[in-house]
């Protein structure tokens, strides 16, 4: 079955009432180790008159090697892009929900500093649960959307820069401790592959791991 090509319908009936559409997705929700990141992309009418990049699509959906050419190539083609993050321990000290809120605040604050004028935009936030306005000050217009991430190509270009800079960041993780590669990294990205697994009963967890998601690992190996 061919993929879902995403369109910029959602995105052309949401200009109708506000003049920026910033789509917003999560990555790294389910892992086992690292940050969850929230990729934020911002797009102004005037931005619909240019094509969304060949090939675009959510980023579950692409391989590695085309996520890594369409990542610069969906930055280049929205107005602002940014990716929010909250690390391993902010996940065990307050929850997984609380934290993409957080990271959502912070991506939305970069892109504030860019110049995006946040009160004015609507958000596309991917799935079927608003877990941003919780952690927003002061509340914003947004829609949530199932599968977003596939239908609508703002937000299928948040996920896929959030994708690969996540994927960036686990690999700089090990390269800068050599006693993180037994955890795999490089090819699972912290999410509970076999292996991954494996390699955390063998020589328990690390400082980037959500200790709080681990206690049926390690409970299974003792």
């Amino acid at each position: 079955m061919t993929p879902a090509v995403p369109s910029l319908d959602v995105e052309r009936g949401m200009f109708g009432d506000v003049p920026i559409v910033i789509g917003i997705d999560e990555v790294g929700r389910g892992a086992l180790a690292g940050p969850v990141a929230v990729g934020l992309c911002a797009l102004r009418v005037e931005d619909l008159d240019v094509a969304f990049p060949e090939g675009l699509r959510d980023s579950k959906l692409l391989s590695e090697k085309k996520r890594e050419v369409l990542a610069p190539a969906s930055a280049a083609w929205v107005w602002e892009s940014a990716v929010g993050w909250a690390s391993a321990a902010e996940i065990d000290e307050y929850g997984i929900g609380a934290c993409l809120a957080a990271a959502a605040v912070r991506g939305l604050g970069e892109l504030w500093q860019a110049g995006v004028p946040i009160s004015e935009a609507g958000i596309l936030l991917d799935g079927s649960h608003d877990w941003l306005t919780p952690g927003l000050d002061s509340p914003l217009r947004v829609t949530v959307r199932p599968k977003a991430d596939r239908d609508c190509a703002v937000v299928a270009a948040a996920s896929v820069i959030a994708k690969v800079r996540r994927d960036a960041h686990m690999r700089e993780l090990v390269a800068s401790d050599s006693s993180l590669a037994v955890y795999g990294w490089e090819s699972n990205k912290g999410y509970g592959s076999a292996a991954h697994r494996e390699a955390i009963i063998a020589n328990g967890p690390s400082g980037e791991h959500r200790r709080s998601w681990l206690s049926r690992i390690l409970t299974a190996s003792s």
